[in-house]
């Protein structure tokens, strides 16, 4: 599971839905939407210090930064380890905000040719994104 600490920024509530922006960094914000609202949950209060978790198999890479997609959660790294298996891999990232670790295809490593020190984009729905006190 990856973690982030972070500040929540602001709150946008719709029903009983929020959209939660948190800072994780002075440049990267990240999203989640939560079925909560500040009325049900105390946690949510701006200002408040939140944890943004999310799995392994939820981070998409990518290898540049203008892929016009609707993932709005984007993090750019440079890989850092690649473990190969058969058919599934775990591709490590160095970020700003720490390690980030993603497990993707096989397939998918040598057709973006994944390998120590690319630079890439780790990118995460935002419906996809937790969090924890």
């Amino acid at each position: 599971m990856n973690q982030l600490e972070g500040q929540i920024a602001t709150i946008e509530v719709s029903g009983s839905l929020s959209l939660v922006h948190i800072k994780v960094s002075e440049s990267l914000t990240f999203k989640a939407i939560i079925i909560e609202t500040p009325e049900s949950a105390s946690y949510l209060r701006k200002d408040n210090p939140i944890k943004v978790l999310f799995k392994e198999t939820e981070v998409v890479i990518g290898t540049r930064e203008d892929h016009a997609i609707s993932l709005q959660n984007r993090i750019s790294g440079k890989v850092i380890r690649v473990e190969r298996g058969a058919l599934i891999s775990k591709v490590t990232l160095h970020t700003e905000v720490g390690e980030i670790a993603s497990v993707i295809s096989t397939n998918s490593v040598d057709r973006l040719g994944l390998k120590e020190d690319s630079a890439v984009v780790a990118m995460v729905k935002l419906n996809e994104v937790m969090l924890s006190v």
